[in-house]
């Protein structure tokens, strides 16, 4: 799709949920070199009735905002270039895109953007064309059969369901880079952790401070 038909789709499914709502690209603060289409940071938040914000919850945007984790674990990237550089590299549960986007900028041989949101997928593939990189997309984990050699995690253990699928990530990749901010006993094999630091979500929806520090865990193949 063309990037300015992109733009207009997702903008259009982005007001079907928060009415008066756009996006906007901006620069990430922790990693400026990033810039992303975004949720707008004024957007109307005092014409959401009940009705809107009950959709709202039924229909989450994750890919019209880049969380604390996803900023985190873009920034570690550009900043340690050796843990994807000339690799393939699978992006799971994108949203936005940030983290797989940040590889490529790294100079990742090839990047792959998972979600099953196609809308999701969508604001990959715009946010992509915005920073001039490629950007493979799959809407399924289970049926992505190509290689990988390292798979990156950004925010998706908010539920403890969630933490399976740290082991399956080692079943299928030998490295994985998994950054979170709402798991505090995070004990799982063969992960350790490399780095702690605060960030927010943007735009900013004034998380409390507990939810702005953002671990790395890199896992690893015993």
């Amino acid at each position: 799709m063309h990037p300015s038909l992109t733009s207009v789709e997702l903008g259009r499914r982005l007001r079907e949920v928060i009415p008066g709502a756009a996006l906007e690209v901006l620069a990430l603060p922790d990693a400026p070199n990033i810039r992303l289409a975004l949720l707008q940071p004024s957007y109307p938040q005092h014409l959401l009735d009940s009705e809107a914000i009950t959709k709202i919850m039924n229909t989450p945007m994750y890919w019209a905002f880049c969380w604390a984790s996803g900023q985190v674990l873009a920034r570690l990237i550009m900043d340690n270039p050796h843990y994807v550089k000339g690799r393939r590299v699978l992006d799971f549960g994108a949203g936005s895109g940030v983290a797989g986007i940040a590889a490529a900028l790294a100079g990742a041989r090839e990047v792959v953007v998972c979600d099953n949101d196609p809308l999701a997928l969508l604001a990959c593939q715009r946010n992509a064309q915005i920073n001039g990189v490629t950007l493979k997309l799959s809407p399924a984990f289970e049926s992505y059969e190509g290689a990988i050699d390292i798979i990156l995690a950004s925010d998706v253990l908010y539920d403890r369901e969630n933490l399976g699928w740290l082991e399956v990530f080692l079943r299928r990749a030998p490295s994985v880079l998994v950054a979170d901010s709402r798991i505090r006993d995070f004990r799982a094999k063969n992960y350790q952790l490399i780095s702690t630091s605060s960030s927010y979500t943007l735009p900013d929806l004034d998380e409390s401070q507990e939810f702005r520090q953002v671990k790395v865990y890199l896992g690893r193949v015993a």
